[in-house]
């Protein structure tokens, strides 16, 4: 087995985040939990799926037990009518950082959408301006002929951002064809150009195991939310099944539910298919980073923090 992963970037600052990353389901809650308390510090979640009011089981908010343990940021603090976007989290971030490393030299990111990870770690990629009658023609193509031939036109404009986008998230997909389209250039060469220099240096930590494992515990963490309630769930936040926040895995197979066009078992085996699917690209992608330093999953959170401090220990040393 591949051990759990640290990603380390050398900077002279003596303020400290620590980002816990990995797969979907894999334990980052409960591991950021056990560092933040080592730490005696707070947690920033990066998680965008989490960031609204109205949306729970679905999303896997940490339970009130969690949240009580060690102090949470951007925890269901926006409602899902709030246009609310990776630009916007990351100056709010950046604010709060400043603010917390006065009181803490660590504080600890929890993150399951790597682009909000990045967003806080070194900035937003920029992109070139797009004509807004690019969206439109992308958006009526998508309401006509659906999802599926807007993820082989990806594909075809751009195959590396194919292998690591959430396809199941039309907005993603949609974003980046319009920036293919509108330079002629692929997405993904507008990615990792020079990053914004922070004040802190970062050491990331991110979660890894077997396939199988992730596969098992994305499979038993969806009857988990089929029991919690779901289904109410998103039988209430149907009516607004349009907005942006609601375009996910989860709730997206139970609108369809809810509309006859999927049976409700099938809809559960959709939702298993499409997290699984999500959690292959972003296994892809982190295994493509060379600085990253892996830890097995099931190892203790007290020896994951010794590896950390014995990490810190060697590179302050180096």
């Amino acid at each position: 087995m591949r051990p759990i992963v640290l990603i380390v970037e050398a900077h002279s600052m003596n303020k400290l985040l620590i980002a816990v990353v990995g797969p979907t389901g894999i334990g980052k809650t409960a591991l950021a939990i056990a560092i933040a308390k080592h730490y005696e510090t707070e947690i920033v979640s990066a998680d965008s799926r989490q960031f609204y009011k109205e949306m729970k089981i679905g999303t896997a908010v940490p339970s009130s037990e969690e949240l009580q343990e060690v102090p949470h940021h951007f925890i269901q603090q926006i409602s899902i009518d709030q246009d609310y976007s990776v630009g916007d989290y990351e100056r709010e971030a950046i604010v709060l950082l400043k603010s917390l490393f006065k009181k803490n030299s660590v504080v600890v990111l929890a993150g399951g959408s790597g682009l909000y990870v990045d967003a806080v770690v070194s900035g937003l990629d920029r992109f070139p301006e797009v004509d807004g009658t690019i969206r439109k023609e992308l958006n009526y193509t998508l309401k006509q002929e659906g999802l599926q031939v807007m993820q082989e036109r990806l594909q075809l404009l751009d195959p590396e951002y194919y292998q690591k986008v959430d396809l199941e998230n039309p907005h993603r997909v949609i974003r980046a064809l319009e920036v293919c389209i509108a330079s002629g250039l692929p997405y993904s060469s507008f990615l990792n150009r020079k990053k914004t220099e922070r004040f802190f240096k970062t050491l990331t930590v991110g979660i890894q195991a077997e396939r199988e494992i992730v596969y098992s515990r994305i499979n038993q963490r969806v009857d988990n939310m089929i029991e919690e309630g779901l289904l109410a769930e998103a039988k209430k936040l149907y009516p607004k099944k349009y907005l942006n926040a609601l375009q996910t895995v989860g709730y997206r197979e139970i609108f369809a539910y809810l509309e006859g066009k999927f049976e409700l078992a099938f809809a559960i085996s959709e939702i298993k298919k499409n997290t699984r699917r999500f959690a292959k690209r972003q296994l892809t992608w982190y295994r493509k980073r060379e600085d990253i330093l892996w830890v097995s999953h099931d190892l203790p959170a007290k020896k994951a923090i010794e590896k950390i401090q014995e990490y810190l220990t060697a590179d302050h040393n180096a």
